[in-house]
């Protein structure tokens, strides 16, 4: 259930999304159409020719503000399509995550081998060690000077 209302959700949004798309496209392209044709020297009418120009100009101002506009909204949509992708595409997130996870995993592993290495090398050495140090004659001659201190 919750699954239906989430898909007819999604199509509702991606259906404005398109509608959106489709009007502002339109509508620049209505707007500069209109544009070039005011552009077109015209024969002089009943209309004086700087009343003509005029209101030619008023008029081009107004339609490039309507494809100004237009551009605006199909930048926020744009927008809204980058928030949209960013924020519902669970499958691609589920699978950076899955693919991130997989990498550290990889390098623990790594790393735990090196530090197993480590340590068994540092558990030779250090028994390698014990065992000069006990045998040592040094060893002996610091006991007793231990021992005839301790008698004073």
């Amino acid at each position: 259930m919750a699954q239906t209302r989430s898909l007819q959700t999604k199509e509702a949004l991606l259906k404005s999304f398109s509608k959106r798309l489709k009007d502002d496209i339109k509508s620049m392209l209505e707007n500069f159409g209109e544009i070039v044709k005011l552009a077109k020297v015209e024969e002089e009418g009943q209309v004086s020719r700087m009343t003509q120009c005029e209101e030619e100009q008023f008029e081009m101002l107004v339609r490039a503000a309507n494809m100004v506009r237009a551009g605006e909204s199909l930048m926020k949509l744009v927008a809204s399509l980058k928030e949209y992708l960013i924020l519902n595409d669970v499958k691609s997130l589920n699978d950076a995550i899955s693919n991130r996870t997989s990498a550290l995993a990889t390098v623990q592993r790594d790393s735990d081998k090196k530090l197993m290495v480590i340590r068994d090398e540092m558990a030779t050495d250090l028994y390698d060690l014990e065992e000069d140090y006990y045998s040592s004659l040094y060893k002996s001659i610091d006991a007793q000077s231990s021992q005839t201190e301790a008698k004073k």
